[in-house]
């Protein structure tokens, strides 16, 4: 069997994480990741769990746009639904090292995914 690419690495983990299981998805993730995401940067497994395990249950589907890898590099656009949006793209960058995914750059509009605007 061939080794698992680095797309299939992150295949393995948005399809984890996108239908709500955060242990498979961390299964994915190295130890020490760094991500930048919209708010702040998070450094390390525990606090990148906390992150998605905190928008996870929000989701109420998932429309996939596109991906793009290229050796240990892959990108991922996407539409994550919510009671609050489905037409909101949100893209992630992530590296691969050793197998496990070691830093991400994550991309979307964080108000679009907070409760609607009281007129």
């Amino acid at each position: 069997m061939a080794p698992e690419t680095a797309h299939d690495v992150v295949t393995k983990y948005h399809r984890a994480w996108t239908s709500g299981d955060i242990d498979g998805a961390m299964s994915c993730v190295a130890d020490d990741i760094s991500c930048r995401a919209p708010g702040g940067d998070l450094d390390g497994k525990d606090a990148y769990r906390s992150f998605i395990g905190g928008f996870a249950p929000m989701l109420t589907g998932i429309g996939d746009i596109a991906e793009f890898a290229d050796g240990n590099r892959v990108a991922l656009f996407y539409y994550p639904q919510t009671a609050a949006t489905s037409t909101a793209p949100a893209a992630e960058f992530f590296m691969v090292t050793n197998g496990k995914i070691s830093e991400s750059v994550l991309i979307f509009d964080r108000l679009a995914y907070g409760p609607p605007r009281q007129d």
